[in-house]
């Protein structure tokens, strides 16, 4: 926290973070954050249906990972000035009409446009995580992070599995709106059960995306730690958008439910968020930045024999999302010290770094599977993997301190 700092939201009262709670908004931002990972596996249902090419098809993947960035960007930041309550639960009703905007497309320009509007308001996700940072007690702040990424990443990976299902017992329609409606559900829940609360920070909109890049310039650590969270979602996108290209063709040819559920092998990682937001907690995000990455890196030697093997490519899944959680858990609880009146700013610079990597990997990916097939999908995951591991290691601005806050402030 810097000399300048206001006095943190955490020296006032807060409503208490009941484990009710904590599980309804991990249960609303693993559900938002899926939306944007439903196409993954209908990919080759899609192109097939809509008459795209392989790498047009990636594009709609692209698509939601850019429009989330923007709106990483243009709205996450309003959760230091607005009521957050209001603020919420109009995101994610809006999330919920973007989704009903791609089931009832009547060509591929609506889907895209569909997919921009829902990858751009389901940042609510990023306004709830800094929320339960800021609900929770000082102690148990690395806890609740976890609890809100495992959520996360559960959203993400077991929206692959439910998609593949839904699409083979109805159409890839069927999927969009299921989730719509469950979307208007959750908003309801969430407009019952959050509380009513403000951050006492008083900026107008320019002004308050103004300070987005400035904290940027301010926190050296925090630049450092969104290029490393940038490099680690760039290699989650290299292996999930090719995966179900690989998957569709021979020797292969599963079908879209199949391929769903190799969701569930990288779901069984999120079981690391916990663990990882404790170690933050004691002190040791360093030594679980370097262990997350070295699995990363590893990972890819069973990836590179998935095309022989199914049980290489389960392993190598669940090691790379596991190593993935924990590298992402560690940096988002480390940021949130550096400045407590400032986390839904310091969300939003963090995570749109991670989903421009995220896009970045996912253009990537299908290029590379297009020219070079998963071998060069391999090559290019664990070429990322490995710069982002030297980084962490040699870059002085990317280590944590011991006790990087004033005991208030933990």
């Amino acid at each position: 926290m810097t000399q300048d700092s206001p006095a943190p939201p955490d020296a006032t009262a807060r409503p208490a973070l009941t484990p009710a709670l904590l599980w309804l908004m991990s249960f609303a931002t693993g559900l938002a954050v899926a939306s944007n990972y439903y196409a993954q596996p209908l990919l080759h249902t899609i192109a097939t249906q809509l008459g795209l090419s392989t790498a047009a098809a990636g594009s709609i993947v692209t698509t939601a990972q850019l429009s989330y960035a923007a709106g990483l960007l243009l709205l996450v930041p309003l959760g230091d000035i607005l009521e957050r309550r209001v603020l919420v639960t109009g995101m994610t009703v809006l999330t919920a009409c973007g989704l009903l905007v791609t089931a009832f497309a009547p060509g591929v320009a609506w889907v895209f446009v569909g997919t921009a509007l829902t990858g751009l308001l389901s940042v609510v996700v990023q306004v709830l995580v800094p929320h339960a940072a800021t609900l929770a007690a000082p102690a148990e702040r690395g806890k609740a992070v976890g609890s809100m990424m495992m959520g996360l990443l559960l959203g993400i990976l077991l929206a692959r599995t439910a998609a593949g299902f839904l699409a083979d017992a109805g159409s890839w329609r069927t999927v969009y709106w299921v989730a719509a409606v469950l979307m208007f559900a959750t908003a309801a829940a969430l407009w019952r059960m959050l509380p009513v609360w403000r951050n006492p920070v008083a900026l107008g909109y320019p002004a308050l995306l103004a300070s987005v890049l400035a904290l940027f310039r301010q926190e050296p650590m925090f630049r450092a730690r969104s290029l490393l969270g940038a490099l680690v979602l760039a290699v989650f996108g290299v292996l999930w958008t090719s995966l179900t290209f690989l998957l569709a063709a021979p020797p292969f040819e599963y079908s879209d439910s199949t391929i769903g559920l190799f969701g569930l092998a990288g779901a069984a990682g999120a079981l690391a968020a916990k663990p990882a937001g404790r170690l933050v907690d004691r002190g040791n995000a360093n030594l679980s930045t370097l262990a997350g990455l070295s699995l990363m890196l590893l990972a890819w030697l069973p990836l590179a024999w998935a095309r022989s093997s199914v049980a290489a490519l389960l392993v190598g899944i669940l090691v790379l999302d596991m190593a993935l959680q924990v590298v992402h858990v560690t940096n988002q609880t480390s940021i949130y010290r550096l400045r407590p009146d400032a986390r839904s700013r310091l969300t939003s610079g963090y995570m749109t770094s991670l989903f421009l990597g995220g896009a970045f990997g996912s253009f990537s990916s299908a290029w590379s599977y297009t020219h070079a097939g998963w071998a060069g999908v391999c090559v290019l995951g664990a070429g990322l993997t490995l710069a982002a591991l030297l980084y962490a290691a040699c870059a002085r601005n990317a280590r944590v301190p011991a006790h990087p806050a004033a005991p208030g402030n933990l």
